[in-house]
């Protein structure tokens, strides 16, 4: 499975509705109306007309016939959106032109947020040229330093989008700098419990190993120089990879993009819908791909 796999499989199924929140840059637009030209996508535009109508006209685009929610803040844009989700009028959330706080804090609204499991977390679909498989990793942007607990959260999360991206048994690394297990590292006792809990039938739908350092966990001829065997075939086969803390796992996903040539796509999960949360920074392409795996996700492909 490659992003043009996808994005492929996307376009065969039906659009899907999609409630942009502040969709009031460039970016955000154009990949909108190219995967609504693919026709996986049918966008409502909800934030502050003007600067929306402003974006289009900086992109070139047309914006006629595309329906658009006028709010007069982020905030309201945001709130009105996940209404939208929390009602089943929409299918896909996605963010646009505003702080993630703002629109966390409507996702996570007690009274009227879409939270649907016990956590959130980002999971980051990752395509590199040198290997032949998507890596799912997690969680480099949301839980700043989980414990064990929030680990196995953000591992169902990661394993519920790679199996429906069609991973069918999911292969999780939990990386360390090490493959051994060291008191003196954190990292490392989680992942050595992580991967018992694995064996004896507490993580269901994929298979967990660790601790694993990078190389080994995802290059089976790096697993093999360095003599690391894994009891469930996890070593050098990695699906999923569990990041320690949101720090490796932010600069494990800037290297993979700025130095490695990476291809990337950032969703939310835990919420009732899939939400894109590509950064501000983000072009159109990173947009368009992750546009693309929610829409798979959520039946609009060809695994729906």
């Amino acid at each position: 499975m490659t992003f043009d796999d996808i994005l492929a499989a996307a376009a065969r199924g039906a659009p899907r509705r999609v409630a942009a929140v502040s969709p009031e840059d460039p970016q955000t637009l154009s990949a909108l109306l190219e995967a609504e030209k693919r026709g996986f996508c049918q966008p409502l535009l909800i934030g502050e007309r003007q600067k929306i109508e402003a974006a289009a006209r900086e992109a070139g685009l047309v914006l006629e016939g595309r329906e658009i929610v006028g709010e007069g803040s982020p905030a309201a844009a945001a709130h009105r959106a996940v209404e939208l989700c929390r009602d089943g009028e929409v299918d896909i959330l996605v963010k646009g032109r505003l702080h993630s706080s703002i629109l966390m804090k409507a996702v996570l609204d007690k009274e009227s947020g879409i939270r649907r499991s016990k956590l959130l977390s980002m999971v980051t679909v990752l395509q590199s040229p040198y290997l032949n498989r998507l890596l799912f990793v997690t969680d480099g942007a949301m839980v700043i330093a989980p414990g064990l607990g929030e680990k196995l959260a953000i591992i169902e999360n990661a394993v519920s989008l790679a199996r429906r991206l069609g991973v069918s048994c999911p292969k999780v690394a939990c990386l360390a700098a090490v493959e051994t297990v060291n008191p003196a590292m954190p990292a490392t006792l989680d992942a050595a419990a992580l991967a018992l809990m694995s064996q004896r039938g507490q993580i269901e739908g994929c298979l967990v190993d660790g601790p694993l350092a990078l190389d080994n966990a995802v290059s089976a001829e790096a697993a093999r120089r360095k003599g690391v065997r894994s009891p469930v075939a996890v070593a050098g086969e990695a699906d999923v990879l569990l990041v320690p803390d949101i720090e490796a796992g932010n600069i494990l996903l800037k290297t993979a993009r700025v130095l490695g040539g990476c291809q990337t796509a950032g969703l939310l999960m835990g919420a009732a819908v899939p939400v894109v949360m590509t950064s501000r920074a983000d072009g159109q392409e990173n947009k368009l791909r992750a546009l693309a795996c929610a829409a798979y996700q959520t039946g609009g492909g060809e695994n729906g």
